[in-house]
């Protein structure tokens, strides 16, 4: 841009070229979406995160019921649960085994189990126990649920025998899984999914955007290369090293964070073998769209901000509305650290969590396809 002409008076002005400085900026700001879109739409998605998705509240927790009593009484327990707001019953079992598998698999996150004597107690005036389960991998929503549960049983007691001072109904409960309340034991398995994902996509991404910029990208399209090929050979030695990463990061997190794992550490490895199919899939979509390393670094950060907020890592997804709900269903994150912490911390089994591998399995072929057709059509523009 050439600059306008001056008098030798103005040439020695402080500001002297202000006006075609910022004339010229702005022109490069509007001409640039990846800038645009930084700069104005992430605020404002941070914006509606925070007010719509993000609820620190705990309701809705899934809950499992296996009534031994099946009596008026129980039923009418069993409604008082349901009516609170902290309580969503999901499921019914009809044994203790099957209570336990619902827990374990990470369906229920509350098990309330009302014993065979829980009608014959409170019509003899003796205390009915009821025992509540509750999945401690989660410290802030096992104590509310801890505390809505022992409050229920309160207000049933002073319904049906108002003024009472003693309590029939006891409520007698039992925090699995990380019974210290931990909070490192939480974080830390679904904070090795963000950080395995953010370093996975950012690293292949700029790895194709490199060799676009230096050319070499071009002469690999000369070569009888398939364009999927080109992507798996891509995608292998990033995948073993992001592997090599997963491996020691877990062992940081059992020796140093003292994080105990209660499930098969070989199931653990093979269902995160999907995960990275995944985020290396996403890793090449990101490199066919960004032109240079600055647009494919913005990119590749962009998907932190989902994966945090949309993916169950701090916020309950059951808490969130249907809109964002539906978003986080396309967040691989989301699946693989129900996968993380039902065997870290539950001792989850593969027929526990194959669904999660399987979803991940088919949304990384998806993105690996969509990044293979990318290219082709950059190739034979």
């Amino acid at each position: 841009m050439t600059l306008p002409t001056s008098t030798p008076a103005s040439r020695h002005s402080r500001i002297f070229g202000l006006r075609p400085v910022a004339r010229k900026e702005f022109t490069h700001i509007l001409r640039d979406p990846t800038t645009l879109f930084f700069a104005l739409l992430i605020p404002i998605i941070q914006l509606f995160l925070f007010g719509y998705a993000v609820d620190t509240n705990v309701r809705q927790v899934p809950t499992v019921i296996f009534d031994e009593s099946h009596t008026q009484e129980s039923r009418s327990l069993i409604q008082a649960f349901a009516a609170s707001d902290i309580f969503k019953v999901t499921t019914y079992v009809e044994s203790a085994p099957a209570m336990y598998a619902t827990m374990r698999s990470g369906r229920a996150r509350v098990a309330i189990r009302i014993p065979t004597d829980y009608a014959r107690n409170l019509q003899q005036g003796t205390t009915a126990s009821v025992l509540v389960l509750v999945d401690g991998s989660d410290s802030s929503v096992a104590g509310i649920a801890v505390d809505a549960s022992t409050g229920v049983a309160l207000e049933q007691s002073l319904a049906r025998i108002p003024g009472l001072t003693a309590q029939p109904i006891e409520v007698r409960p039992s925090v699995l899984y990380n019974p210290a309340t931990r909070s490192a034991n939480f974080f830390i398995p679904g904070l090795i999914a963000v950080l395995l994902q953010t370093m996975t996509i950012l690293l292949i991404a700029l790895s194709l955007v490199r060799e676009r910029e230096r050319g070499t990208l071009e002469q690999l399209t000369m070569t009888p290369i398939a364009p999927l090929g080109l992507m798996l050979g891509k995608m292998i030695p990033y995948g073993a090293l992001a592997f090599g990463e997963l491996c020691l990061i877990l062992t940081i997190m059992r020796v140093i964070f003292q994080v105990p794992i209660h499930g098969s550490v070989f199931v653990l490895l093979l269902l995160s073998l999907p995960f990275l199919l995944t985020v290396l899939g996403l890793g090449l979509i990101i490199s066919t769209r960004a032109h240079t390393q600055a647009e494919a670094f913005q990119l590749s950060m962009g998907t932190i901000l989902p994966s945090v907020f949309l993916s169950g890592y701090i916020f309950q997804i059951s808490t969130m509305p249907g809109f964002f709900r539906a978003i986080s269903a396309v967040i691989p994150a989301r699946y693989y650290i129900e996968i993380i912490r039902g065997i870290v911390l539950r001792g989850s089994s593969f027929t526990d969590l194959w669904r999660n591998a399987l979803i991940l399995t088919l949304m990384g072929t998806a993105a690996i396809l969509l990044a293979a057709r990318a290219f082709v059509k950059q190739s034979t523009v």
